[in-house]
């Protein structure tokens, strides 16, 4: 038996997006280790991009921005595939209607669409799977390490911090009659499809890297590793916690190259 105890059990993972994604990572390893994955994507062009990854898989269309397909989803995956062992939540969706604005500039439709599509919908997808879950399962969701606050990143930081209060919150309110869990992996900056397309990102991605203690940059199966081990029963004491994931970037802001090259004097 594997050490983190998966074989037999079913989780659903939400946000797979391509083969760069954390939720790939996280779903591939799962059934790596035994376990039966049940994916939900947003739209029917996002199942037809993924038609290679996902043929002969449990996939159920769900775009998270709609309760009523978020109550759909939890019916139908817990009539056909329930009781689950767990769920990640790897979903985040931003629309910059009027470009990148400074963070006061923000628009107040595209903050509250992304936050109820990126942070509200965990309460609303724990609450509609809560009648088809173990008593022990474990939710996970995936956020952003504390140091993100960097300009080109838009709105989304406050929002990822939203999340992971959420993910809190709800470790709270499930205690009342469950043992089911709640914990997110705010992961540093990754090479995903996703970020690419924020303006900047590669040179934040650059500097993450020489932030690191081991000067290397952060892979995202490391992220998808500890998301497994927070589905498993291997962390059955972890709960209302949010695990930084950043190879120690957020713990190294002095690093002497950096401080050497950000002091280093004009011309010298």
């Amino acid at each position: 038996m594997s050490f983190l105890g998966l074989s037999g059990k079913t989780y659903l993972v939400l946000g797979v997006a391509n083969k760069k994604s954390v939720a790939w990572h996280v779903a591939q390893t799962l059934e790596s280790e035994g376990a039966k994955v049940v994916y939900s994507v947003r739209s029917q062009a996002r199942l037809d991009s993924l038609k290679g990854l996902l043929d002969g898989k449990p996939v159920y269309l769900c775009d998270l921005e709609h309760e009523a397909q978020t109550q759909q989803l939890a019916a139908d995956v817990g009539r056909e595939h329930g009781p689950l062992d767990g769920v990640l939540h790897s979903v985040a969706f931003a629309n910059f209607s009027k470009g990148m604005q400074p963070f006061h500039e923000t628009v107040r439709a595209d903050f509250l669409q992304a936050t109820a599509i990126s942070a509200f919908s965990l309460v609303e997808l724990a609450r509609a799977l809560k009648p088809h879950l173990k008593v022990d399962a474990s939710i996970v969701s995936i956020g952003i390490s504390s140091q993100v606050t960097a300009a080109n990143y838009g709105y989304m930081s406050p929002i990822k911090a939203a999340l992971e209060s959420a993910s809190r919150f709800l470790a709270k309110s499930f205690s009342a009659d469950s043992r089911v869990r709640f914990n997110s992996v705010n992961a540093g900056p990754l090479k995903t499809s996703a970020s690419a397309g924020i303006p900047g990102y590669l040179h934040n991605y650059l500097h993450a890297e020489k932030m690191t203690f081991r000067k290397a940059a952060l892979k995202t199966q490391e992220v998808a590793d500890t998301a497994v081990w927070l589905l498993s029963p291997r962390s059955s004491g972890i709960n209302g916690q949010g695990i930084v994931v950043d190879a120690g970037m957020g713990w190294n802001f002095f690093d002497e190259e950096l401080v050497a090259a950000s002091s280093r004097l004009p011309g010298s």
